[in-house]
């Protein structure tokens, strides 16, 4: 799969983990662990659901420390390299069916790329393809930089005690 660049309606993020590139790849594809980090505290994961493979379901559903809940169809992957890349569509759901987009919400394709880092750690970047500038734009009203920022941390903090 040749990896696109990014245009002007899509989101970039890019960090060097302490923590090995196997063990970032756990946290993202095991759902006992993907739930631990996946959205910015007070948030939790309330459902996770990954089968691993092009076509597979993905889907995370989360809810608020006041009780409000983010439910979705999910999507689906459309690449895995094991321990390097991984690529999910909110833009399909299971069966590959096209989702129904909620209010206020936006189709995305993400891109999480996994390299080793010369320390022993990962360099770990993520691409976000959005359908057009109001797409990215409602993404980064929602606290994107934030948001990812702070997810990250806890990936790299639950990565680091495994």
């Amino acid at each position: 799969m040749t990896l696109p660049a990014a245009g002007p309606h899509d989101l970039t993020f890019t960090r060097r983990l302490r923590a090995s590139r196997k063990t970032v790849w756990r946290c993202w594809t095991e759902p006992d662990l993907l739930v631990q980090w996946f959205c910015p505290k007070p948030w939790q994961v309330s459902r996770c659901i990954i089968d691993l493979r092009p076509g597979g379901h993905f889907l995370t559903d989360m809810a608020g420390p006041d009780g409000a809940e983010h439910k979705g169809e999910g999507g689906v992957f459309l690449d895995v390299v094991p321990m390097e890349r991984l690529a999910f569509t909110s833009a399909l759901t299971k069966g590959w069916r096209p989702a129904t987009e909620p209010d206020g919400g936006f189709p995305v394709t993400i891109i999480l790329t996994l390299h080793d880092s010369a320390d022993g750690g990962t360099l770990y970047d993520v691409l976000l393809l959005h359908r057009d500038a109001a797409g990215r734009d409602a993404h980064l009203a929602m606290g994107f930089n934030d948001g990812w920022g702070k997810a990250t941390e806890q990936l790299e903090d639950l990565a680091g005690s495994l």
